[in-house]
């Protein structure tokens, strides 16, 4: 009977976190709608490399709400083994992150925090702020990351990520709704990817640029090519 008992509290307490995240994620895209944008801002790992500048590697994207709850994860391989698998928590760190310090009325994504955090500068230790809850990073089935069924989905992540990747949501009224996190690749092909697959889901209505920036050590060049796929399609240079 106790046994039972536990069983039926442990499903009422999974049905309890879909519920929740259910209800926190209207107004986002579902899972199948952010890997069908990923994939399409990704393209495969042949055309990628032309595309968006990077090694052609696969990717993983997330995307949270406003209180910063994961709501989706995807991935563009056909398995969680075909990306790096240290990746899939980057994405939703780089998420986590570009909605933590976004506004309605100013944007920031992931990519433009790298200059103001390095040794004396005036954000100098902001990534050691806030770590990654590693109790979500880690739980559950890994055959279920990257799915539906994602183990993070329905809980804070927390953490915070100062290279390119994550970029904050906004809707067609300019309201920000969340963030998504992409990463896989080199950091400047994971802000060119993110940046396209925001785009595919139209909730790019931000009240100022937060394209990549270069210059002034904001942001390294990872490659030419990256730095000129950010010039092509418009997130960054």
């Amino acid at each position: 009977m106790k046994k039972i008992i536990t069983t039926l509290a442990v499903i009422g307490a999974m049905s309890s976190a879909s519920a929740f995240a259910a209800n926190t994620c209207t107004g986002l895209p579902t899972q199948a709608q952010l890997k069908t944008a990923l994939l399409n801002a990704f393209g495969n790992t042949a055309s990628s490399k032309t595309i968006n500048g990077g090694l052609g590697f696969n990717m993983w994207g997330s995307i949270v709400n406003r209180d910063g709850i994961v709501c989706a994860v995807a991935m563009t391989g056909v398995e969680r083994g075909a990306q790096w698998p240290g990746s899939r928590v980057i994405s939703a760190q780089k998420a986590n992150t570009a909605n933590a310090f976004s506004l309605d009325e100013n944007a920031l994504s992931t990519a433009n925090l790298y200059g103001a955090t390095q040794p004396g500068a005036p954000l100098f230790g902001l990534q050691e702020s806030n770590p990654v809850d590693v109790s979500v990073a880690y739980a559950g089935l890994s055959t279920a990351y990257g799915t539906n069924k994602d183990p993070m989905i329905g809980k804070k992540i927390g953490g915070v990520n100062v290279f390119g990747g994550g970029l904050a949501l906004y809707d067609a009224g300019g309201k920000v709704i969340g963030a998504i996190g992409v990463s896989g690749d080199t950091s400047c092909a994971d802000h060119n990817i993110a940046w396209s697959t925001r785009k595919n889901l139209k909730l790019d209505k931000t009240p100022n640029s937060d394209a990549i920036v270069y210059s002034s050590g904001n942001h390294p060049v990872c490659s030419d090519a990256a730095k000129a796929a950010s010039i092509k399609l418009g997130a960054g240079g």
